[in-house]
């Protein structure tokens, strides 16, 4: 006789739900339509792709496919391609040519590719450790995968400018971030072997607070959490804007920090510990 399942037994709990879906592809289809304008903030991007190449010219990894996921104007696919890589574009707002991605499912392809580069879209998944997973079973053997998005540390100066303009009443303005901690643990739940996980800061000086959102919202990185705080009024805008002046500098600039981490790893057979 079958024994039905113990209400005592452990399962998955769902992962919370921080951001909200629509939010974020609005983010992100909003991103790409500024992004096509020729003065649009790109230098996290050009920083990430940077890296990325530096990475495979150290690592001497040749890959024959790739896929790449958030290349927003093509910069890393049109490298990519230049060495001989037979590219696939995705993206979770895709433009023509490009294939669209849900990153907490899984991935349409049946291909597995020798290089996974994801560029800035895993900050805002809420089962970030299930996209990882979804990565790495779409990588053929001994294929690599390299991951980067702003973390941790991240936007110091903004988070004290919108605690000024709420006062008494602090509200969610700017989401919560991994940390390389935590980015080495989501690595090797999710399977990876041989994981790589670093991060580095980009200082970026700003005339105005207003410089700084534009900014913001033409990399992707304004709010999408599922329960934002209320727009700021007029009154709350004019302590942000007096909190941001009271930052600068003597030339009149507020310094902002961006954190980005990149992880790594590889399609292989874990190995076993040694006893």
């Amino acid at each position: 006789m079958a024994q039905s399942a113990s209400p005592s037994q452990p399962t998955n709990p769902a992962p919370p739900v921080i951001f909200a879906p629509q939010r974020r592809l609005a983010q992100r289809a909003r991103m790409r339509r500024l992004a096509q304008r020729p003065d649009a903030a790109h230098f996290l991007a050009d920083d990430m792709i940077e890296d990325m190449l530096d990475r495979l010219s150290f690592l001497r990894h040749s890959p024959k496919t790739a896929l790449v996921i958030g290349d927003v104007r093509g910069a890393l696919a049109t490298a990519l391609v230049a060495q001989g890589v037979a590219v696939t574009r995705a993206d979770p707002a895709p433009l023509p040519g490009e294939t669209g991605v849900e990153q907490e499912a899984p991935l349409p392809f049946a291909q597995g590719f020798d290089l996974i580069a994801v560029l800035g879209t895993l900050d805002t998944v809420n089962d970030l450790p299930g996209a990882l997973v979804h990565l790495r079973r779409a990588l053929a053997p001994d294929g690599l995968a390299m991951m980067s998005f702003t973390a941790a540390g991240s936007l110091p100066a903004l988070r004290g400018v919108m605690l000024a303009a709420d006062a008494e009443r602090p509200a969610p303005r700017v989401h919560p971030q991994v940390d390389v901690r935590a980015g080495g643990q989501l690595l090797q739940r999710a399977g990876f072997a041989d994981p790589v996980i670093d991060s580095r800061s980009l200082a970026v000086r700003y005339r105005s607070l207003k410089r700084l959102v534009q900014d913001l919202r033409e990399q992707g990185l304004s709010n999408c959490l599922a329960r934002p705080g209320a727009p700021l009024g007029k009154s709350a805008l004019a302590r942000a804007q007096q909190a941001f002046a009271e930052m600068a500098d003597a030339d009149g600039r507020v310094t902002e920090t961006f954190e980005i981490l990149t992880l790594s790893g590889w399609a292989k057979p874990l190995r076993a510990p040694k006893f």
